[in-house]
């Protein structure tokens, strides 16, 4: 990805964007660590939400007004809670990248008001067939995110219901080995996988200032049925497990695989650096349930860009065009382009259909 790629502009202020909250991350935790918030207490977790919602809004916002912004959180829970807002907004305007230059490209918001309505913003916005929208989950692991497993902060543009741009933050991400919740980064800032349509995939380290160099990611080998290695979460409340456990014999290839990671992107992440796996299923418990857009949009576009197909159940392409869910949308079946036939047919077949 060069200078002169149709969306240079917008994946140099994302990728900054997703630093800079990637590093207020960090250091929300470094500070669980130290005792200075109570671990056992969910509001870790929510002050990390709703700063880095806000960081990463008001850098876009402050460049794109008229973009549409889709951001899983809202700011109720801070405009009754003033002990919570205070230490939300701390966290949100003391963290900047130690490059001049780069956290010049960026914004903070200079008043609380100011901070509140950028998070809100995010809560009102809409993907549709015609909006050009950023889709953004700021924190996407909340689970595993305070006990130190792996987590996501996660960024995409969607035009006209395309996917155009892709950025995982990965603070925990380390390369070479298996993607396991508990073999993390810890002396480091983790890694950023980035992606524009069209132009492949980048992998680079993150850190406290200016982006550092990239690289890119070589493509998922295409494998045949046997080769097949899933990723899952074995405690999801909302997925068929025993269903996924039926693909997978339909196939012959091993089940449960290692690979096991409660952040929805991650997964995606995990394909990209061939960290363990290549593929993954979602087979619904409920023929209703939909999956939110921020869990997939930008990971879906990483792992297509590197020979992968993503479509439901019934091989039909993502829309990302239908509001806040994908809800044309049932269900998931992600792999290498070469098997992505062979896994609709186990799906189908584990099914009952």
């Amino acid at each position: 990805m060069s200078s002169s790629t149709p969306y240079a502009k917008e994946l140099q202020l994302a990728n900054l964007a997703v630093q800079r909250a990637a590093l207020l991350t960090k250091e929300l935790l470094s500070a669980v660590d130290k005792g200075a918030l109570d671990k056992s207490d969910a509001s870790p977790v929510t002050i990390a939400d709703f700063a880095a919602q806000a960081s990463i809004i008001a850098a876009i916002h402050n460049v794109f007004p008229d973009d549409d912004i889709v951001g899983e959180e809202d700011a109720t829970a801070l405009r009754s809670n003033p002990e919570l807002l205070e230490r939300a907004w701390e966290l949100a305007t003391s963290t900047h990248l130690n490059d001049p230059e780069s956290e010049a490209l960026l914004h903070t918001p200079s008043t609380r008001d100011e901070f509140l309505d950028l998070i809100d913003l995010g809560a009102k916005g809409s993907c549709t067939p015609t909006s050009r929208t950023w889709t953004l989950d700021p924190v996407d692991g909340t689970a595993t995110y305070i006990s130190g497993g792996q987590y996501a902060v996660c960024l995409s543009l969607i035009e006209n219901g395309v996917q155009k741009i892709g950025i995982l933050g990965c603070p925990n991400l380390l390369l070479s080995g298996p993607v396991t919740e508990d073999r993390v980064d810890r002396d480091g800032f983790g890694q950023m996988i980035s992606a524009e349509a069209g132009q492949g995939v980048t992998i680079r380290p993150m850190g406290p200032g200016a982006l550092l160099p990239a690289r890119p990611l070589e493509q998922v080998p295409q494998v045949g049925e046997a080769d097949v290695r899933f990723i899952d979460t074995r405690t999801a409340q909302t997925q068929d497990l025993e269903a996924h456990g039926r693909v997978a014999a339909a196939l012959g290839c091993p089940w449960p695989n290692p690979v096991d990671l409660w952040s929805a992107q991650m997964r995606y992440a995990a394909i990209a650096v061939q960290g363990g796996c290549n593929a993954f299923v979602k087979v619904p418990l409920s023929d209703e349930y939909r999956s939110k857009i921020w869990d997939h949009a930008g990971g879906m576009l990483i792992v297509q860009e590197l020979g992968c197909l993503v479509t439901d159940l019934e091989g039909q392409p993502v829309d990302c065009a239908q509001g806040r869910t994908l809800a044309r949308c049932h269900g998931m079946v992600v792999g290498p382009a070469s098997v992505h036939r062979k896994l609709l047919e186990a799906v189908r077949q584990a099914r009952g259909l």
